[in-house]
């Protein structure tokens, strides 16, 4: 299928959600954080989760959360690590391949880094950004601002991806939210000036994040917590 990548404005507002809980069934959480986002975005739902191997498997289609997964689908996003994603787009079209979370890897099979991400917001340099990628022969799918944001993180030289997201931060403008996904870990952070809604949250033993801060209660979290503008959360495995 050929996919158009010409960009004439925003893109997202949508519903994110991200979660570290060993000895939980994180993929069943993540439905039903994405149920209760459910109001921020009614196009398409997604959810990645990383298994103990390392192995990221992402699981995206249009329609409700409900219409989405299955049983099958639930058990096969096994591991102790999942990101979510309902989307709503203000322009663009409602394509499979602006669905999330977006799943992007770099050297061969993923060997130099991979990571999953979904996105609620809009950046105002997108079309800037993109000429500078694919300048670089980095290639795109979709016609989505998160596509561009996990295409700067996978390819960015940085060993740890806390310091790859430290150096990409600064260069996106815009209003934003966004929860990405290693084999290892997962991490949060929203724009500098907080102009989008991130909760992060707690219940042992595992962390939870979300663009909702009643939604992390909704989903058995603790104590839930607005992430400060421009900071970098991260929950890891052991």
């Amino acid at each position: 299928m050929n996919v158009s990548t010409t960009r004439d404005g925003p893109r997202d507002e949508c519903g994110v959600f991200g979660l570290y809980a060993p000895g939980h069934e994180v993929s069943r959480l993540s439905y039903f954080a994405l149920y209760a986002l459910q109001h921020r975005g009614q196009e398409s739902a997604g959810i990645a989760a990383a298994d103990r191997s390392g192995h990221i498997v992402t699981r995206r289609e249009l329609g409700l959360v409900s219409q989405v997964f299955s049983e099958n689908d639930l058990r096969t996003l096994a591991g102790e690590l999942a990101i979510g994603h309902v989307r709503y787009s203000t322009t663009g079209s409602n394509a499979w391949e602006n669905s999330q979370p977006v799943q992007r890897s770099e050297g061969t099979n993923g060997s130099r880094r991979e990571v999953a991400l979904a996105h609620n917001g809009n950046l105002i340099n997108a079309v800037e950004l993109q000429e500078e990628l694919l300048a670089r022969g980095v290639t795109f799918s979709s016609t989505s601002d998160s596509e561009i944001i996990a295409a700067l993180i996978a390819t960015h030289p940085a060993e740890r991806v806390e310091d790859a997201i430290a150096e990409v931060l600064p260069r996106l403008r815009g209003a934003f939210s966004i929860v990405v996904m290693t084999k290892d870990r997962v991490v949060a952070f929203r724009d500098p000036h907080g102009l989008r809604p991130l909760a992060l949250g707690a219940f042992e033993p595992a962390e939870g994040s979300d663009g909702d801060r009643s939604r992390v209660t909704r989903a058995d979290g603790a104590n839930p917590r607005f992430g400060q503008p421009g900071h970098i959360s991260g929950s890891q495995r052991n």
